[in-house]
């Protein structure tokens, strides 16, 4: 059975919220995209076990979190899209360890570890996004990145069985991890280190302003687009291609931070894609190098569905 044999009145029962035909375009940073087959927020753990023992193994599923470093196509999500509310976003300090769901947002742990007096994880003030999509990511800014941290995760296969991965396991590199295909981040076990909370805090606020100076934050945007590539960054690439105001429909490359896309108001997801690939175009003919997405890029064009 795919995801076209479920309809509405026959979709898995749960005890969480679900709906078919789930619009999506507000639950991104672009807010832009298709609806989503199956929209699920899970109630908790079990419940969310329960719901993937019922749908097809062969469903596809994406789970989300705040939408950030996400662009959803014009033709929707097939299969289900797995939301983490606040169900999942959950902090609890355990000496100088932080267990946080998947679900919290980045900026919220930052703020629970300079209440503990944790140093080490200031850094995630300055990333947008949950600790779920950080672990996919191996997020990082401000020179330093989850792996530095990370102790273990807690994560949920398809037929709902759960596994702990340490961080050997998860085998970190630039903006990846080895989270295995279709695997789900319930939670993680994050490690601070005793500070002084005036220090951390002044921390926290020092990279709170050089986002606010630096990028363009009050936008609809995806965040930081492109990878940098060794040794560069790929904003100063984009903008010695001549890319820096450059648009396509409603989408533009910003001024103040070109490796940020911005939906100016009426962009589509096929504006921004076709704008990324015309980046990366430009970028490749005037230096060679092939700028790799950052941005993760998921679901099916509009023609698609037609």
């Amino acid at each position: 059975m795919s995801s076209d044999a479920y309809q509405k009145d026959a979709l898995p029962r749960v005890r969480g919220k679900i709906a078919a035909e789930a619009s999506l375009n507000t639950l991104t940073w672009f807010r832009v995209g298709g609806p989503a087959d199956i929209l699920f927020t899970p109630e908790d753990v079990a419940d969310l076990a329960d719901f993937l023992r019922q749908i097809p193994a062969d469903l596809p599923i994406l789970p989300l979190g705040v939408g950030s470093n996400l662009l959803i196509r014009d033709g929707g999500v097939a299969g289900a899209v797995i939301r983490f509310g606040k169900k999942f976003s959950e902090i609890t300090l355990q000496g100088d360890e932080l267990v946080v769901g998947a679900g919290a947002p980045d900026i919220a742990v930052a703020g629970a570890a300079r209440d503990a007096g944790l140093a080490g994880l200031e850094f995630l003030r300055g990333i947008p996004g949950t600790i779920g999509g950080a672990v996919k990511m191996n997020a990082g800014a401000y020179g330093a990145e989850l792996a530095d941290i990370l102790i273990s995760a807690d994560v949920m296969d398809r037929t709902g069985a759960l596994t702990t991965l340490t961080a050997a396991d998860l085998d970190f590199s630039y903006r990846h991890s080895a989270l295995p295909e279709g695997y789900m981040c319930l939670s993680v076990r994050l490690k601070g280190k005793p500070g002084n909370k005036a220090t951390i805090a002044a921390r926290m606020q020092e990279i709170a302003d050089a986002r606010e100076e630096s990028q363009p934050l009050r936008t609809r945007t995806g965040g930081s687009t492109f990878k940098n590539p060794d040794g560069v960054k790929a904003w100063a690439l984009i903008d010695g291609a001549g890319c820096r105001e450059l648009t396509i429909g409603g989408a533009m490359v910003s001024e103040k931070h070109c490796n940020f896309l911005i939906n100016t108001g009426s962009a589509t997801a096929d504006d921004i894609e076709r704008l990324g690939e015309e980046v990366r175009r430009r970028v490749m003919n005037n230096s060679g190098v092939d700028l790799v997405w950052e941005i993760r890029i998921v679901g099916r064009k509009a023609e698609d569905v037609l």
